[in-house]
């Protein structure tokens, strides 16, 4: 009986969150307290958690803007270097054979992320420079990802996350404080951001033990932080209602 429950647990958890030998210590031998093994079952569940999660992330955000018709309140350029951060990351991590569950989640970011930049530009009349950039980015893309890139271009677009995110996340800062409020951006995608970058701190070290990937999770976690302060900050602002100019 104990062999035929085994096998569909050792089927689910083998290799996809744990290794066979600390299937065995956790699940055979009953070591329950084994901590390397537990770091490991908890990275692995965090890091699929956060690429599952991302699926949805900014689709809140994606939405808030086509409903409203408008993407006031979100910086462009912000947005913009948010994407240049991802795609570091993404080419970064294919390029090192890094396991998915450790940065699968820039993958589906990306797109949704693509996606706000489009919109952004649409709802600003550039419907056509939009698409566009769309083409310049999938081309860029391609060659990130071709064995024409060089390993130390790949590297140093992964060490440039760290500004492009300080600077990125300072725009829309800026941005929110000029305008007083924080427009269409969406509460729900950068609580759920500021969370993800967060766990993404220990899975990045336990899974990769890259200083480089771990850093920028921290910087960017930092960055996450201070928007989400600024959305409770100006909570309950509303973007003035456009007057009409008097005669």
């Amino acid at each position: 009986m104990a062999a035929e429950v085994d096998g569909p647990l050792k089927r689910l958890l083998v290799p996809i969150l744990l290794p066979e030998k600390c299937y065995d210590q956790l699940f055979v031998q009953w070591d329950l307290l084994h901590v390397p093994c537990l770091k490991i079952l908890l990275s692995k569940g965090l890091g699929l958690g956060i690429v599952a999660g991302s699926l949805l992330v900014k689709l809140p955000q994606v939405f808030k803007i086509l409903g409203a018709k408008s993407a006031e309140g979100l910086s462009l350029q912000s947005v913009m270097l948010e994407l240049v951060a991802l795609t570091g990351t993404m080419v970064y991590s294919i390029t090192n054979n890094f396991p998915f569950s450790s940065w699968g989640e820039a993958l589906f970011l990306m797109l949704q992320t693509i996606t706000i930049c489009f919109l952004v530009m649409h709802y600003r009349g550039q419907t056509v420079k939009g698409v566009a950039f769309l083409a310049c980015y999938g081309l860029v893309l391609l060659v990130l990802l071709s064995p024409l890139t060089p390993l130390t271009v790949v590297t140093l677009l992964q060490a440039s996350n760290v500004p492009a995110v300080v600077v990125g996340r300072l725009l829309q800062a800026a941005t929110n404080y000029h305008n007083g409020h924080t427009g269409q951006l969406s509460a729900i995608t950068v609580f759920l951001l500021f969370g993800g970058s967060l766990a993404r701190i220990f899975t990045s070290i336990q899974e990769t033990g890259d200083p480089l990937m771990a850093g920028t999770f921290v910087v960017s976690s930092l960055c996450n932080g201070l928007i989400a302060a600024q959305l409770l900050f100006y909570w309950n602002a509303k973007p003035p209602h456009k007057q009409k100019k008097a005669q």
